[in-house]
């Protein structure tokens, strides 16, 4: 292993969560903790979920609806007020995120805070699910030792040298316009793959602001027709881990390769596209057998 290479990805994670613990009353710029660990937005996300078991979103989240539910058992603080506290801008969206947390409702659980008393039921507990254990406390968020590197994953990972990729592609558009096109442009052809590229992490953006682009190979011969951006993918060293199954799972993927995988293998992302290559697609196989190749840039 690289020396210093573990620690520099817990070292930016573990600066990452002591922002976001820190600043509970502001709202989270994402993009501002990934300049600070000096990776990128869409990195970073999946670094950081990898190792903590939730985004920075979810774990500031996580935090303010915990910190809401101790305002609620132990102070006589209006509803509304903990709503605002906790960033929602209404009563009712607090409502509805608090009961899907707690399976009850804010005034709910207030009222369940008489339970205290001995010989009573239970009260709704105040702490949520928390792979490190990261909770709320009145006099600050509980510290924690635990590692953020858990025992050995089970990937096979290759790294590979990839030669430059000449992509055509549609700017965040679907894949099947995309073959639409192409398909009528005579662009299919032996070197032709479907991949995905992507500069923002798609389950930390939002639909209209995620920044991805569904992309086919073309030959070095090949004319872009009109509707098509030609780009290039840069040659180099990829990591690449070959994923089975549902599409529902890519998620998981990347999370273990780049929060497990990455940081014990000695090696380093440097600045690139990551993308997915879909070797099969959506019908012309059943769903357990879709082979997605994943690929991050390393130095």
């Amino acid at each position: 292993m690289k020396p210093g290479t573990l620690s520099f990805y817990e070292h930016a994670v573990r600066n990452a969560i002591r922002a976001v613990t820190c600043n509970l009353d502001q709202a989270l710029d994402v993009h501002a903790l990934a300049r600070c660990a000096a990776l990128s937005p869409f990195h970073f996300h999946r670094v950081f979920r990898g190792m903590v078991g939730e985004t920075p979103i979810e774990l500031h989240r996580r935090l303010r609806l915990e910190r809401a539910a101790w305002f609620l058992r132990h102070q006589e603080t209006p509803v509304t007020e903990i709503a605002f506290a906790a960033g929602y801008e209404t009563h009712e969206s607090f409502t509805r995120a608090f009961r899907l947390r707690y399976d009850c409702s804010p005034s709910e659980f207030r009222q369940g805070r008489a339970a205290d008393g001995p010989g009573c039921a239970q009260p709704y507990p105040i702490e949520l699910t928390s792979q490190l254990g990261i909770h709320f406390r009145p006099e600050g968020v509980l510290p924690f030792d635990e590692p953020l590197i858990r025992g050995d994953i089970d990937m096979n990972v290759l790294i590979k040298e990839m030669p430059e990729l000449r992509v055509a592609n549609r700017i965040s558009e679907a894949f099947a316009r995309l073959g639409q096109v192409a398909g009528q442009a005579g662009l299919f052809g032996p070197e032709s793959m479907m991949l995905g590229l992507y500069y923002d992490d798609p389950e930390t953006t939002p639909p209209a602001e995620l920044h991805s682009d569904a992309a086919l190979v073309v030959s070095a011969k090949a004319t872009i027709p009109s509707g098509l951006v030609e780009q290039k993918v840069a040659q180099g060293r990829y990591a690449c881990y070959s994923h089975m199954g549902s599409y529902d799972k890519l998620g998981d993927a990347w999370s273990r390769l780049m929060g497990d995988w990455l940081p014990k293998s000695g090696h380093r992302m440097r600045d690139g596209v990551s993308f997915e290559i879909y070797r099969n697609m959506p019908g012309q196989v059943p769903e357990e057998q879709l082979q997605t190749e994943i690929y991050i840039p390393l130095e």
